[in-house]
């Protein structure tokens, strides 16, 4: 077997006599790696940026992000909706990558659909937050951090969700770029005894704290009303008409 010449040696990565990384290089990293790294970041398709919210109430579940997408250091779209309904009385908010998102959208669409038609039922919202925490953690749809909300027989319930499937349900919680800052908002506002109406208000605070501050966020807001009779999803350019 031939003798590895040393510039081929030092191109893999050895040690000439540096003990101060003995464990490495690990198994794949090539020397530039975090250059290539860089590149392919520059290069990465359209993202949401974003600020989502949700927030549980004793009628139902408020749901409301901005509508801004961007790629790169540009601002690709002004108008996009990233909260969908995915369940009779559920829906999903998304963060991150647009096209992971989109299919990640139309495959618990359709989840839901055969589940609903082999079972002649609904399924809870426990189930649909389990699915959603499957489908991430098999890493197909990286990276989408969304909030799951919606109404079941147990009452309403809200979601986190982080990218790679961790599930918690809370009384409220943040996702995206803008999410410290909706955040705060959030803790000072929030209560147990809200109302839809209050709970949209406090949601359209959250957002537009977001988007004063987070260059991704921006150009209005969507919002979702999830209640027992069903997800209602509306749109503002002008977020003080929340207000």
């Amino acid at each position: 077997m031939r003798t590895p010449t040393r510039d081929a040696a030092s191109e893999l990565g050895q040690l000439d006599g540096d003990d101060s990384n003995v464990f490495g290089p690990e198994l794949g990293e090539f020397s530039g790696n975090a250059a290539r790294e860089g590149s392919a970041a520059d290069d990465a398709g359209m993202k949401t940026g974003t600020t989502t919210v949700g927030l549980k109430t004793e009628d139902g579940v408020v749901l409301a992000t901005d509508m801004r997408a961007s790629l790169g250091n540009m601002v690709s779209s002004k108008d996009v909706q990233k909260v969908e309904e995915i369940h009779p009385t559920g829906a999903l908010t998304i963060a991150g990558s647009v096209s992971a998102a989109q299919n990640l959208i139309s495959s618990l669409q359709a989840e839901v659909r055969l589940y609903e038609a082999r079972r002649g039922e609904d399924m809870s919202m426990q189930a649909l937050s389990t699915l959603t925490g499957n489908f991430l953690r098999s890493g197909a749809f990286l990276i989408v951090s969304p909030i799951l909300g919606g109404v079941d027989s147990e009452g309403s319930h809200i979601y986190s969700i982080d990218a790679l499937g961790g599930t918690t349900e809370e009384e409220y919680t943040v996702t995206g770029s803008g999410s410290q800052f909706a955040l705060g908002v959030l803790e000072q506002h929030y209560e147990d005894d809200l109302s839809l109406d209050e709970a949209e208000t406090v949601a359209a605070r959250a957002i537009k704290s977001a988007v004063e501050r987070d260059l991704a966020s921006g150009n209005g807001i969507n919002v979702a009303v999830v209640t027992e009779d069903g997800v209602e999803v509306s749109k503002y350019k002008d977020i003080d008409q929340l207000l």
